[in-house]
């Protein structure tokens, strides 16, 4: 493979292709995607600590007035700020008589189950035992020992990301029918980019990927990819594409794909347009569905940054970009959700050729 060198900072960051390469056309990728590469590299993603935490959805999703409520594992879990504005979770089910605590309203950082009026002020009281939250100020999570099963840790794995205040970010939610691991091994496959998302990405070229027991080219000091057990032991996937705007124009990057946990993948732009920019997918076990089916949250966090005088306009607009930035998520993972379900079914009935 080619020399994970950086490429040279352009002065614009938009691209004018010359001679398009029509899909059909395009290099195949499939000798390149060996399906014991891919299993290898999620396998070792399977083995790095978690902490037993989960993410449960957005910072912004979190109101004042009601609490966050998801099922985590197979468990009602609701999320909601203390009178400090501390996050703080708990059961999602009133220990008195089974009340949804997701319809109870927060008055003054308490929740008032709408039942009995049982009030939670999320310490331990009435058999309700509260469970560790974090606010990242992008993401919410919590901990879930038994679910988890690894010794617990004070904190999520957190990726390296651009200081909030100077980025927009943006959080987008869907649900599939498959496993995290599923999910996990759809960003793990670089390759199918151009050609299973030709609307958005062309020219893309995997510079450089793990072997099959994870070596790879060292992280440089500097690269925002290089912190965490996956970048440090060099398990990681660097990519050179462009992302398509229209017609013929694209902004190039390198992008690096690393798994520093066993439900996160995480995007680095290293290189390129919006050097420093995230974009994060985690995987969430929901529980199985009425066929006993399992079901996964994928919630994809984008943290944009630009050192260009021109970001500023894109941080004040950001109510309007959120939108957008979620819109495009979203056409993403209406395919590689069904490249996730797909690769489930096929394993859960035996069929899966990896």
């Amino acid at each position: 493979m080619k020399s994970e060198r950086p490429a040279r900072r352009r002065r614009y960051p938009l691209s004018l292709r010359s001679r398009p390469v029509a899909w059909e056309n395009q290099r195949p990728t499939w000798r390149d995607a060996k399906p014991a590469l891919i299993a290898e590299a999620l396998k070792r993603a399977q083995t790095r600590p978690s902490g037993n935490w989960y993410v449960v959805g957005a910072t912004r999703d979190l109101r004042e007035d009601r609490p966050l409520a998801r099922t985590v594992a197979g468990q009602e879990i609701v999320v909601w700020r203390d009178a400090d504005g501390r996050p703080v979770a708990g059961p999602g089910i009133c220990p008195h008589l089974g009340a949804p605590l997701r319809d109870s309203p927060v008055r003054c950082g308490t929740l008032v189950c709408h039942w009995h009026g049982l009030a939670l002020n999320g310490t331990p009281f009435a058999a309700w035992e509260p469970l560790p939250a974090h606010d990242d100020g992008v993401l919410l999570w919590v901990r879930l020992d038994a679910a988890g099963g690894e010794p617990p840790t004070a904190e999520p794995v957190v990726p390296v990301r651009p200081a909030l205040p100077g980025a927009v970010s943006a959080v987008y939610t869907t649900v599939g029918t498959c496993e995290p691991e599923d999910v996990v091994a759809n960003r793990l496959d670089p390759w199918h980019g151009a050609w299973f998302h030709p609307y958005s990405f062309v020219d893309l070229t995997v510079v450089s990927a793990p072997d099959a027991k994870g070596s790879a080219p060292s992280p440089t000091a500097d690269d925002p990819a290089s912190a965490g057990t996956a970048e440090a032991d060099g398990d990681r996937f660097a990519v050179d594409v462009s992302f398509k705007l229209a017609g013929r124009l694209v902004v190039p990057v390198r992008a690096v794909f690393t798994a520093p946990e066993p439900r996160t993948v995480v995007m680095h732009i290293t290189d390129g347009e919006g050097q420093g920019s995230v974009v994060e997918t985690h995987a969430t076990p929901l529980g199985p569905d009425d066929r006993g089916r399992p079901r996964t949250a994928v919630v994809e966090a984008v943290v944009a940054s630009s050192d260009r005088r021109g970001f500023a306009v894109a941080r004040a607009a950001a109510p309007v970009l959120r939108p957008l930035m979620k819109a495009a998520a979203g056409r993403l993972w209406r395919d590689d959700l069904a490249y996730a379900e797909r690769r489930w079914h096929l394993r859960s009935t035996g069929r899966f050729p990896g």
